[in-house]
């Protein structure tokens, strides 16, 4: 928890609000309204494109609503667990320090492969930085970890960088410290066109020596051919699973193996790649190895395998079972249509008579040929141990309104069936596929438009160059459907931990220069499990977007709204979210167009009500939730209420009172929100307050029993 008299120290922060690299302001259309100009836009075009985007953040918001509740932050041993929205990120991988126990933890199981870990040791002595290079899923993490550990002492943490960091601006700027550890998970290269340069990296090197500190970087294979870090790669691999099963085997209690399950336990750790599967196989050997082997033998896996190589399946049978893995879950008559529409694009595509490739496609199984006609009974019967039918109702609808809907046995067997698919067909049935994906982008059921992103998700972990091109990057800058969807395919991408830093990268590269309606999708993007994850690039990027054209300007702002309503649950990230945008109107000049912006964005902040299936407003439910955000609204407050904002931030104030009015337990908080208020003005100016609040209070929209007396807390007069 921070202290309420902090502020975030911004020098050494990521993103377009250092003060190298920052991206040319450029206006997208009108400028951003002047203070005082609260009467609403002129009509025209940009009103228009602000109003579809506005309902686009109302469908954002209702999704986002959706996930947060089952939301839970800080260490927890899930080793066995997806990573996702509704789970902790993995150690490092969110930006900000990590702990000595939590990297104990990590590496309770490392094994260092060799000869691989001795060389990167010796290369980060020598040059106090490398690069793991290697697959994914490899161990580089926790090989980053022990080197750092090995470098600095078993009693150091390190901290995490972002992935999207410059590292020519690296050493440039204050960001390095004497005698820390750094990491970068996941690096996904430079944001800006000029590459990183040789020098660049050596002069990180040199600064890096120069204040006994080291980087650790992991990425994929791909980065030992860049030539500015080829020399600092080390090529990774994960160790040899038999021996790291024989290892971990010694660091938990002694379980007794029948006979002849050793060895069909050895035999099937031996064809394990991934060293968290075998961590898992031997953490779970206390549970009984039969239950052990049953995991590793992956009938999930088998049994969709089987589906599409024992018969290769018709057209009939394999287009519904595609149209699933994109549409899980929807009402069945819904599906039905969606499913008959893919078959419709498939068609008209095997009467083309020209049939193009893709340079580098590879035409796989055929479809051509097939016929179309199944019932839907008979389709789920040869699907059966792949799919089921349940009945539920709708996202906020009543019970009584259940309705038939098509899901996979599992979560995992649909990320199986879209593996398949990938692997086993080309061209000719992903080209109809994207063309059906962009026409479901734009529709209006938003239950539809979810589940399309959440498959993308999954698809994107077998052929994310492929996404990006041919459906994000147009999608992007689309209708406010499309680009809600695009949005919300970076948020399920950052389930994947390894896509999460991919995510980001892509949501960035559309910030720059790229359009308007770019820059408002990346402010979409920037908000849930993206912006939680990397939370300062996140606000620093939106900061920036905010002093952009008003429809991007808008967008930002609603997008930091967006932040805090869905930070309600986590008390420390919504803390930081409430110092940062304290330190930034605090930092901006008065009277500028800087700061007529950051007052402008904190009266919406202090205005905005909860997510939309929770009443109130969203400071009422902080003060409740988190009593330390007191000091900080407080000051939010006395900044807007000197400002020519001040009668929406009264307004504000009276509604947040009359939602707090029958709570008792919050009265301590409040009495705080107005020592913090009144700390912030001078005396004139408090008994100006006073009589503005009084006078206020008597609306009949606010003059509820107990407001006034609520109020009288604030203000002082009432001590008990």
């Amino acid at each position: 928890m921070v202290d309420g008299a902090e502020v975030l120290d911004l020098s050494e922060a990521p993103g377009p609000v250092a003060e190298k690299g920052v991206p040319q302001q450029r206006e997208d259309s009108a400028s951003t309204a002047e203070p005082g100009s609260e009467a609403g836009p002129r009509p025209g075009p940009e009103h228009d494109e602000r109003e579809e985007d506005g309902r686009g953040y109302d469908d954002l918001g209702r999704v986002l609503s959706q996930r947060v509740h089952n939301n839970f932050y800080g260490p927890v041993d899930a080793s066995g667990a997806a990573f996702g929205f509704g789970s902790v990120a993995a150690p490092g991988l969110a930006p900000g320090f990590v702990g000595p126990e939590e990297v104990t933890r990590t590496l309770r199981f490392f094994l260092p492969p060799q000869p691989c870990f001795d060389d990167a040791l010796s290369k980060l002595g020598a040059d106090r930085i490398v690069v793991l290079a290697g697959p994914e899923s490899s161990g580089r993490g926790a090989g980053a970890f022990a080197l750092l550990r090995e470098a600095l002492g078993k009693d150091s943490g390190l901290r995490s960088l972002s992935p999207a960091n410059s590292l020519a601006e690296l050493a440039a700027s204050s960001a390095i410290k004497s005698g820390q550890a750094y990491v970068i998970l996941d690096y996904v290269g430079e944001m800006n066109v000029d590459a990183v340069q040789a020098f660049e990296i050596r002069r990180l090197s040199e600064e890096l020596r120069r204040k006994d500190s080291y980087l650790v970087i992991t990425a994929p294979e791909a980065t030992r051919r860049r030539l500015a870090l080829k020399d600092h790669c080390v090529p990774w691999q994960a160790p040899d699973p038999l021996e790291l099963f024989e290892h971990c085997r010694q660091r938990v209690p002694s379980v007794d193996l029948p006979p002849g399950v050793e060895a069909q336990l050895a035999e099937r750790v031996t064809a394990l790649r991934r060293p968290s599967e075998v961590v898992d196989a031997v953490t779970g050997l206390g549970a009984g190895p039969e239950a052990v082997l049953e995991r590793l033998r992956d009938s999930e896996k088998e049994r969709v395998q089987n589906w599409f190589r024992q018969e290769p399946p018709a057209a009939g049978d394999l287009l519904p079972l595609a149209a699933l893995a994109f549409l899980e879950g929807i009402p069945e008559r819904n599906f039905e249509k969606e499913s008959v529409l893919l078959g419709v694009y498939v068609r008209e595509w095997e009467q083309t008579e020209a049939h193009t490739t893709e340079p580098d496609a590879t035409v796989k199984t055929p479809l051509r040929g097939v016929s179309f006609e199944q019932t839907r009974v008979r389709w789920k019967e040869r699907a059966t141990g792949l799919v089921r039918t349940e009945r539920r109702p709708g996202p906020g609808q009543d019970p009584s309104r259940s309705e038939r809907r098509i899901v996979f046995e599992s979560p995992r067997v649909r990320a199986l069936v879209i593996a398949e698919l990938h692997d086993l067909y080309g061209y000719e049935l992903w080209y109809p596929v994207r063309q059906w994906l962009s026409r479901l982008s734009e529709l209006g059921d938003l239950e539809v438009r979810t589940e399309v992103a959440r498959g993308m998700a999954l698809y994107a972990r077998h052929a994310l160059a492929e996404v990006d091109e041919n459906l994000l990057r147009v999608w992007s800058d689309g209708v406010a459907s499309q680009r809600v969807t695009t949005a919300l395919v970076l948020q399920f991408m950052c389930e994947d931990g390894h896509l999460a830093p991919q995510a980001l990268n892509l949501a960035l590269s559309w910030a720059d220069n790229r359009g308007a309606g770019r820059a408002v999708t990346t402010a979409m993007a920037l908000t849930g499990m993206l912006g939680s994850l990397y939370r300062l690039e996140a606000l620093n990027w939106l900061w920036f977007l905010a002093n952009r054209g008003e429809r991007v300007a808008f967008a930002a702002r609603r997008s930091l709204v967006l932040l805090l309503q869905t930070a309600e649950q986590d008390p420390d990230r919504a803390l930081f979210t409430l110092r940062y945008v304290r330190t930034r109107t605090a930092g901006t000049a008065q009277r500028s167009r800087e700061g007529s912006v950051a007052l402008r964005t904190t009266a919406q902040l202090l205005e905005a009500e909860r997510l939309e299936d929770r009443p109130g407003t969203l400071a009422a439910a902080l003060l409740r939730d988190v009593p330390a955000s007191a000091r900080h609204l407080g000051l939010l407050w006395v900044s807007v209420l000197l400002s020519v904002y001040r009668r929406r931030a009264v307004g504000a104030l009276c509604q947040t009172l009359v939602v707090l009015r029958d709570d008792s337990p919050v009265a301590g908080a409040v009495r705080a929100l107005g020592e913090a208020m009144r700390s912030g003005m001078t005396p004139r100016q408090w008994n100006t307050l006073c009589n503005d609040l009084s006078n206020a209070l008597k609306h009949p929209e606010y003059a509820i029993p107990g407001t006034r007396q609520l109020a009288r807390v604030l203000l002082g007069s009432l001590r008990s």
